[in-house]
């Protein structure tokens, strides 16, 4: 027994406590500025609390082994021996709590205490630190030999936009990690017969049988759930939950990613528009109303190159993390657009950071591909995509690289253009020799921002300074200048199959000029849609137009031009669905608000706010919509004609969840002032009358579900509590047997009995975003930070629950909803602004 209780010196190191207290940095006699000394003092509170709970827990276990152990020296006096010494079988109900079964002394003996990680969250939602898992998402990824000696890239580049900056949507959710954090270092492997719990990573859950309930630890937070009374006796914590009994096929990608890409938009012989955003590549049939996926790559796609024969495509993603934070190179991959099948993978472990050009030869048959990364250097190579074989490389320039083509007519000639550079490299005998461009009499400009050629093949590029250049064949001179072609930067130049010239820029005109540089005709793209950020050539006479505020155009340069998909700016959060039509509504940090039909793919309306939007929420009746923005400020909107119905303001802080009741006289809203504010609704969602607030949380609101009858109210919060209320009196509900079995009209709290099997092992707390349940009661989506729609089973109350996995988005799934007949799915993106339909098969 000794050797028992003796191990808890080492697990519980006071060291750095102690260090703490005899620490006078924070004294008033310390030369410390205040600001230092108060956040000394902050972490200090903070390591003691943290001391504290792991104390409690310990204690907590040594009384819990003494009881066990009397309560088996007092079996083993009145039964003798045991038939097996070793206690290595389990008794059946080895998970309860009930204490009844005569275990083994060492089987009843835990490791570890219950908190067994690093981090107790404070009781404030006001985090100092970005979340433990950020770290994971950031590693630098493996590279492997290469002739080119890099220049070391210190900062790789994870995934774009994992909920990266410390204004995180939901907030940063933990404080400086703790330091009594087992520091024994012991393996949980190491101990040869374990209470039958299931303890993985973060989590760890077991099952008390005679109070009914599950508790699961998040971060070392215990978590208690308590299961309707009907499965008290029957539920078991051991059992094995099934795949669901459905499948989800991507059906519709809304969006385009124009705002930081170039050269991404083409049209192929089959009438198909490709493009990409997030991690899909699409192949669009406007005429016909169709979008075919290229779903090969794991994470942002940055660059699209089509091949001569104008079936093979290369597209280059970023580097990425996959969720259990293994690093997925940066790398190439050339594919069939017919068949969409891969075909070769380039280039990993020799990337760096993501890819930002690619282009095929376009004489030699094609057989040449050159590649840009994006490391320190920018390194070029070329690359026999073929046999996957690399025939040169070079560094190219240290800063930025915007463009990258082969000459039309000789394959060892490729121009490359960026920052104050123009290079003209030339393939000799497996290396890459540079000329640059001379500027001459002409004023360099600072940035060179696209290149195509002439039929003559004399280079021609667009400059920041609004300048299209004409740098004679084989040459690295000036042979012609169109000065002032733009009013500032010229991000695009095309030239038509009937030696026209296109331009486009951050002026939002369009501008044709004949094969001798003279202006044919402008156009100016209306405001709304933004700068022309890359040009296309489209059926006949017709153009295509990529914008920097994600919209693909579609028209003639004597005609308008109308939009053919277009997506959000900034950060996606808000979406809710029409609980009688197939629409449903988006809205995110960029201020809009778009409805959208789910049928034809096409936005309804779209209004623009005064603020950051961040949540919202339709009336049952679908009259109305309530919209919740970062300043506290809500808004009501009518859904026919997208009117203001009414705004009030409660608190300063972002308003996450918008909740109306299933009887539709009440709305909840969720706010990350730790309150949630109810009020009545009046007049089928026009009049509001508030009723008060519920207090009780410790940290910010994330998830709110309402009962059937409307009568209760279940919230989560940022420190992972459940709370249950009356919200007409806006009274907090105590009673589990009160709670345990109310039938709750939806599922979305991450937190609870019948969902807790869909938090992956090793998970922080925050890696799951957003959860839905089907209406039909058998489905449950999930929306996780590693840019993966999970598909569970319903109810999702077995530990490890199975799920189908869909990749596509990019970046934190921030949320997830089935239109009201369950038909499909919606997913939205956080920092790769994509709206992503699926049908349910």
């Amino acid at each position: 027994m000794e050797d028992g209780f003796s191990s808890y010196s080492s697990l519980y190191d006071t060291s750095s406590l102690l260090q703490f207290c005899n620490d006078d940095s924070a004294s008033a006699a310390s030369s410390m500025e205040v600001t230092d000394r108060l956040a000394s003092l902050e972490q200090r509170v903070q390591m003691q609390e943290d001391e504290i709970q792991l104390l409690k827990s310990a204690l907590a276990d040594v009384v819990r082994r003494l009881n066990a152990s009397e309560e088996q020296q007092a079996m083993l006096t009145r039964k003798g021996p045991t038939k097996d010494p070793t206690g290595l079988k389990k008794s059946p109900s080895a998970d309860s709590c009930t204490g009844k079964s005569a275990r083994p002394m060492m089987a009843a003996l835990p490791l570890r205490p219950t908190v067994n990680n690093g981090t107790v969250l404070p009781k404030k939602g006001s985090g100092t630190l970005p979340s433990p898992s950020g770290s994971r998402r950031d590693a630098p990824a493996p590279a492997t030999k290469s002739t080119v000696k890099r220049t070391s890239s210190s900062e790789h580049v994870g995934p774009q936009g994992r909920k990266e900056s410390a204004g995180d949507a939901r907030g940063n959710r933990t404080r400086a990690g703790s330091t009594g954090s087992n520091s024994s270092g012991k393996k949980a492997s190491e101990s040869k017969l374990k209470e039958p719990v299931f303890n993985a990573g973060m989590r760890r859950v077991t099952h008390c049988k005679e109070e009914g309930y599950v508790k699961m630890y998040l971060k070392g937070r215990p978590i208690t759930m308590y299961m309707p009374k009907d499965l008290v006796d029957t539920y078991s914590l051991e059992a094995k939950a099934e795949l669901p009994p459905k499948k989800l096929k991507l059906d519709w990608v809304y969006g385009y990613r124009g705002r930081d890409c170039r050269s991404n938009l083409y049209l192929l012989p089959t009438g198909e528009t490709v493009y990409f955003i997030a991690s899909v590549v699409v192949l669009y049939n406007v005429d016909e109303q169709l979008q075919r996926h290229y779903t090969g790559h794991t994470d942002d796609i940055k660059c699209l190159a089509v091949h001569p024969d104008k079936i093979t495509i290369a597209t280059g993603q970023v580097a990425g993390t996959s969720s259990d934070g293994k690093q997925l190179a940066p790398h190439v991959r050339i594919w069939d657009s017919v068949s969409l099948n891969t075909l070769h993978v380039l280039g990993t472990g020799f990337f760096d950071r993501a890819l930002v050009c690619l282009a095929f030869a376009k004489s030699n048959g094609g057989s040449s591909l050159c590649v840009v990364d994006d490391s320190n250097d920018h390194v070029l190579s070329v690359w026999d995509w073929q046999r996957e074989e690399r025939l040169a490389e070079v560094k190219c320039s240290n800063e930025s690289v915007f463009a990258a083509d082969f000459h039309p007519t000789d394959a060892n000639i490729i121009v490359t253009c960026g920052k104050s550079h123009l290079y003209f490299w030339t393939l000799e005998r497996g290396t890459l020799v540079k000329k640059q461009g001379l500027f001459e009499k002409q004023e360099k400009p600072k940035f060179v921002l696209c290149v195509t050629f002439s039929e003559n093949g004399d280079a021609i590029t667009g400059d920041s300074s609004g300048n299209i250049l004409v740098w004679g064949k084989g040459t690295n001179r000036i042979s012609h200048a169109i000065q002032g072609a733009h009013e500032g930067s010229i991000f695009a130049l095309c030239m038509l199959r009937n030696g026209t010239l296109v331009s486009g820029g951050k002026d939002r005109r369009l501008v044709s000029w004949d094969g001798n540089y003279q202006q044919i005709q402008a156009i100016e793209v209306p405001e709304l849609y933004g700068p022309v950020r890359t040009v296309a050539e489209g059926r006949g006479e017709s153009v295509l137009i990529g914008t920097t505020r994600n919209y693909v155009l579609q028209g003639s340069l004597d005609g308008e031009f109308i939009p053919i998909t277009q997506t959000h700016t900034d950060e996606l959060w808000g979406l809710a669905i029409h609980p009688l039509k197939h629409h449903f509504l988006t809205c995110g940090h960029d201020k809009h608000v778009c409805l959208w039909d789910s049928v034809s793919h096409q936005p309804i309306w779209t209004k623009t706010m005064e603020d950051a939007v961040q949540s919202s929420g339709f009336h049952p009746s679908g009259a109305v919509v309530a919209i919740g923005t970062q300043t506290g400020r809500w808004l009501v909107l009518d859904t026919e004609t997208k009117d203001l119905v009414t705004v009030h303001t409660d608190g300063n802080e972002q308003l996450s969840v918008m909740r109306f009741s299933p009887d539709g006289n009440f709305l909840a809203i969720g706010s990350h002032d730790n309150y949630i504010y109810i009020y009545a609704v009046a007049e089928n969602g026009k009049k509001y009358s508030r009723v008060g607030k519920c207090s009780g949380h410790s940290s910010f609101i994330t998830h709110l579900d309402w009962s059937v009858d409307s009568q209760y109210l279940v919230s989560n919060s940022g420190d992972y509590e459940i709370l249950y209320w009356i919200p007409s009196v806006c009274k907090q509900v105590v009673s589990v047997e009160t709670t345990r079995d109310i039938p709750w009209a939806t599922y979305t709290c991450t937190l609870g009995f019948h969902v807790f099997g869909l938090w992956p092992d090793g998970s922080d707390g925050t890696d799951i975003n957003a959860v839905c349940r089907s209406h039909e009661g058998r489905l449950l989506v999930t929306g996780d930070d590693f840019g993966k729609v999970h598909l569970f089973a319903f109810p999702c109350s077995q530990f490890r629950a199975p799920s189908h996995i869909y990749g596509g988005h990019s970046s934190h799934v921030t949320n997830v909803t089935f239109l009201f007949d369950d038909s499909h799915l919606v997913s939205t993106g956080g920092k790769d602004m994509s709206i992503m339909q699926w049908r349910v098969v």
